[in-house]
C-alpha cells in the first residue's frame, strides 16, 4: 500500500470522530493513531489546576438537533459535528424563532459555510448553520434537543510517543487533536506527526531524542508543560508545532519568541537548501501552541511550520475545511520537509580545526581531491577550505553553511573526512 493510500485510509477513520477538549472522540483518535505508532496516553483529571487554568469536566454528546415548525429535523449533530456549539450545556424545549435566534451562529460574509464555535469556558448552548439556511428559517415554534452531559470525574487525554537517541537532547513535535470535522486545521497535523515518527524510527541511528506530543490546543499544551516543562528547560534543543500542513501552498514558518534559536536556524536553512517556497514570520502572541511553549515561564525554542496563510482564509474554522480542501500529496510533502529539518538537526555539530596555524597541507593528509570531473574536484576542494577556515570550535554547521553557501549535508561529509584524517575534532 502506498503512503498516500494509507494516509487516506487513516484520514477516513479519523474524520467522523467528534473531538473536543475532552471525551471519547479524542480517545478514539489517539487509539487510531496508536495503531500506527507506539503512544503513551496521559489522563489529566477534570478539576486539575494547570498553572492559571483548570481542566474542565469531560463533555459527552448523546444527540442534538432542532425540529422546524413543519416537523423537519435540521442541525442534527449526526449529520455534521459542527452543527452543535462545542461544549454546549443540555437543553430541551420549544422556542419561537425569535427566542432561538440568540443561540444560532452563522457567517454573513461566508454564507455557505458552517462555522466552528466553542463554549468551553462560558456555559451555554447553541447551533451552527450556514447563513443561507439561517435566512430561510420560517417563523413558528421550534423544538430544540441538546442531550449532553458533563462528568466532573472525567479527564483530558494527552498522548506522547518517544524515539530515543544517543543523547538526551530532545526535539519536540507537537500537534493537537481537539477539533471536529476539520481537515487542514485539525487532521493534517496529527497525520504528519505519525508519519514523521515512522520515518525517523527507520533511521539506522539517531543522535537526538524525538518526542511527539498529541495534545488539546491551548489548555492541553499548558497541562503538558505542567508535566514536562522542567524537563524541556533542561533538554529541549528545538521544537515545531505541526498544524495546517495540508495545503499545496508555500510553507510559512513562524519563529520562536527568541527568534534565532537552533530550530529557527535549522528550519530556515532547510527551506532554503531544499528550494522550498516559503516565507518567514517573526513570533506573534496568537496562533497555536507555540505561544504556550514560548511563554515567559518557559521561553522554549519552539516555532510553527505551516503551509499557506490558512488563518487568513475563508475556510478557517468552518465546514469548508474538508477533504476536498486538502492534498494528501501536500501532507506527505510536509512530512518530508519536517524530516529534512530533523536530519539537519541531527548533523548540525560544531568542529574545531586542529591545524589552525595557517591552511593545512591537504595532500599531506590525503585530503586533496584528485579523482572526478574538474567541477566536482573544485567543489570538494572549496568545501574543505570553507569548513577548515570557519571551524573554530564555536560555529556550527548551519552557521558555516549560511556563510559559505555549502549545503550542510556536504559539510557533514567533509567534516567526517577531516575527523578521519585527524585534523579536526568535534566540540559539540
Amino acid at each position: 500500500m502506498s503512503e498516500i493510500s494509507e494516509l487516506e485510509g487513516v484520514f477516513e477513520q479519523l474524520w467522523p470522530l467528534n473531538r473536543s477538549l475532552t471525551g471519547d472522540g479524542v480517545r478514539q483518535t489517539h487509539k487510531i493513531l496508536g495503531e500506527m505508532i507506539p503512544m503513551n496516553s496521559i489522563e489529566v483529571p477534570s478539576g486539575t489546576q494547570v498553572f492559571d487554568w483548570t481542566v474542565p469536566p469531560e463533555w459527552h454528546i448523546k444527540e442534538a438537533y432542532v425540529i422546524r415548525p413543519d416537523g423537519h429535523r435540521i442541525l442534527d449533530v449526526k449529520d455534521n459535528n459542527l452543527h452543535l456549539v462545542n461544549y454546549s450545556m443540555p437543553f430541551c424545549g420549544r422556542l419561537s424563532l425569535a427566542e432561538l435566534e440568540p443561540h444560532l451562529h452563522s457567517l454573513p460574509d461566508n454564507p455557505y459555510a458552517i462555522p466552528y464555535v466553542t463554549s468551553y469556558y462560558n456555559p451555554g448552548w447553541g447551533f451552527c448553520l450556514t447563513h443561507e439556511e439561517r435566512e430561510n428559517l420560517p417563523d413558528g415554534e421550534y423544538e430544540v434537543v441538546v442531550n449532553t452531559d458533563f462528568k466532573s470525574e472525567g479527564g483530558m487525554t494527552l498522548s506522547e510517543a518517544i524515539l530515543p537517541g544517543k543523547t538526551q537532547k530532545e526535539v519536540l513535535i507537537s500537534t493537537y487533536t481537539c477539533h471536529p470535522s476539520m481537515a487542514n486545521n485539525e487532521l493534517s497535523g496529527p497525520l504528519l506527526a505519525a508519519y514523521l515518527f515512522k520515518r525517523l524510527a527507520a533511521l539506522p541511528e539517531r543522535r537526538l531524542t524525538y518526542r511527539f506530543a498529541f495534545l488539546v490546543e491551548t489548555i492541553g499544551a499548558i497541562a503538558y508543560l505542567s508535566l514536562r516543562g522542567e524537563h524541556f528547560k533542561k533538554w529541549l534543543v528545538g521544537g515545531l508545532v505541526a498544524t495546517c500542513v495540508g495545503l499545496d501552498e508555500p510553507f510559512v514558518y513562524k519563529r520562536s519568541a527568541q527568534g534565532n534559536t537552533l530550530m529557527d536556524r535549522a528550519t530556515e536553512q532547510t527551506l532554503l537548501e531544499n528550494n522550498l517556497k516559503h516565507r518567514v514570520m517573526n513570533f506573534y502572541p496568537w496562533g497555536s501552541d507555540e505561544r504556550q511553549y514560548c511563554s515567559p515561564g518557559f521561553d522554549l525554542p519552539v516555532g510553527c511550520l505551516m503551509r499557506g496563510s490558512f488563518f487568513e482564509r475563508p475556510e478557517y474554522h468552518t465546514s469548508l475545511d474538508n477533504r476536498e480542501l486538502i492534498s494528501f500529496k501536500a501532507i506527505l510533502g510536509s512530512v518530508s520537509a519536517y524530516e529534512s529539518i530533523c536530519l539537519m538537526m541531527e548533523r548540525n555539530l560544531t568542529y574545531k580545526n586542529l591545524v589552525a596555524g595557517g591552511e593545512p597541507q591537504l595532500s599531506k593528509y590525503g585530503l586533496y581531491p584528485k579523482i572526478g570531473a574538474k567541477q566536482e574536484v573544485e567543489q570538494e576542494r572549496k568545501d574543505l577550505l570553507w569548513l577548515l577556515s570557519l571551524a573554530n570550535g564555536c560555529r556550527d554547521l548551519i552557521e558555516i553553511s549560511k556563510r559559505s553557501g555549502v549545503p550542510t549535508a556536504r559539510l557533514h561529509e567533509t567534516a567526517a573526512k577531516c575527523l578521519a584524517a585527524g585534523i579536526m575534532e568535534q566540540t559539540i
